[in-house]
Order: C-alpha cells, then structure tokens, then sequence
C-alpha cells in the first residue's frame, strides 16, 4: 500500500529496550508512552509508520498499531538502518520523498516544531537536517529529516555495526563530508532539560510535567519550556541520567 504523499514519518518503536524494558508501552494519562507521542503528532497521523521489530516482543506494538490504523512494518531489531529502510520502501519510498525520523521515546514530542523544520528542509535543500547536532532543545524533542536519496546511500554503503544501529551516523558523523548537513537550533539554549524516556527517573519527569498539563497533549512548545522553568525540581528529577553513548 503506497502512501499518497511525500513525507514519511518513520518512528522507532521496540519492547526489548535494556534499560527501561517495554517502556514505549508504560501507561501515561491512561494511555500509553506511544499513544501520547502520536497524538501530539496529529497532523502527520496519515504519513507515520511505526518502525518495530520481528523478535517476537513487539506483539504490544503491533496490537495498539492495528487499534489505532497505524501503519507498521517488522525488521530487524538490532540493525535499525535496515528496518528503516525497508518500512519506506514497503510503503513506497522514492528517492524525490522526504524520510523524518523519530524514536518512540519522545511523548513530548512537538509537531510545530517539526511543521518548521520541514519548511528549512525544504527551502535550504538539505541532504540532513536535525536539531541534535548541536544542541539547543531539549533531549527528547529530537528530529532528524532526510532525503529517501540519501537514506538509500547510507543503507547501500554503511559498514560499521554502529552506522546500522544508529542510522544517521553514516550521514553525520562519519561521513559527513559527503553530505549536505544543516542544523535548526532554538532560539534559546534549552538543552539543559532531559525529556526522552530512558530510565525510570526520566518516565517519573515525564509523567510529572503532563500531570502540571492536566494530560492535555495539543500543548505548545512554549508551554513546555514555561512549565520547565516554573517548576525547577522537575530538572531534577532526572538531571543525573547520563545519555547511552552511540
């Protein structure tokens, strides 16, 4: 089944991660960690497909997908750059399309965020553009946007087990002469907050910042950024988690 635009919206989602086991699947204003992020990404619900795994575990996954008629395709757990690769292609990707790349990890997400960076993308004729480069947002609101051309060069060329974990390293890390890498940064450095869910005192600062929001999830990124700013001990609850290191 062909998606009808461009864009592809591919978001990583796997049960077997080794510090928070299942924790896309944890409950979160009576959803799940999935089911928050998605929302939050609404006006891109036709173009998302859940990029998951074959090993078995990703039953939960599948199941919400089907609940929710997300797409979905099973790949490889561990060599992440083929299972990214083959989700666009088994829905059609060419090389004229746009590939964005989330991971599951994010239920703070910010879709006005990626709506702007999609218009850099566009206007600056990036090969890569990301906002993880140098940091400036928050970990947690972590985009990537590329061209299917370029996706395809990294899956046809990459050698390193690293390149094939990551997917993006290929692009801007080892490789990087090789490609045309723009940044989009924020206007302040806000780079100092965690909001990515890697272990439990991250889930404890997640769910603490979405009760302060009533579990609204069609709040801003300003909204976030004044919440974090009101409330400083929600920095702390996480501020000791050291990011797992590509």
């Amino acid at each position: 089944m062909r998606i009808k635009s461009d864009l592809f919206v591919i978001i990583q989602a796997r049960m077997t991660s080794t510090r928070l086991p299942g924790k896309v699947m944890l409950p979160l204003c009576g959803k799940t960690v999935l089911e928050v992020m998605i929302e939050r990404l609404n006006r891109f619900a036709k173009n998302i497909i859940i990029a998951t795994t074959d090993d078995g575990s990703e039953k939960p996954i599948i199941e919400l997908c089907e609940k929710k008629r997300l797409r979905f395709f099973r790949g490889d757990t561990n060599n992440v750059l083929d299972r990214y690769y083959k989700a666009t292609t088994a829905f059609g990707a060419k090389n004229s399309d746009t590939i964005v790349r989330l991971t599951s990890d994010c239920p703070l997400i910010d879709q006005e965020i990626l709506k702007k960076m999609l218009e850099e993308f566009g206007k600056k004729k990036c090969d890569y553009l990301s906002n993880t480069i140098e940091r400036s947002f928050p970990r947690g609101l972590d985009i990537e946007i590329f061209s299917f051309e370029a996706l395809k060069r990294v899956y046809e060329n990459a050698k390193m087990e690293f390149e094939k974990e990551h997917v993006t390293t290929h692009i801007h890390t080892t490789h990087k002469d090789e490609f045309m890498i723009c940044q989009y940064k924020d206007k302040e450095d806000n780079s100092k907050y965690r909001l990515t869910l890697d272990e439990e005192a991250d889930y404890e600062a997640i769910k603490e910042i979405y009760k302060l929001l009533k579990c609204k999830t069609d709040f801003s990124y300003e909204d976030l950024i004044e919440i974090l700013e009101k409330n400083p001990y929600i920095y702390e609850i996480n501020s000791h988690v050291e990011q797992k290191k590509v």
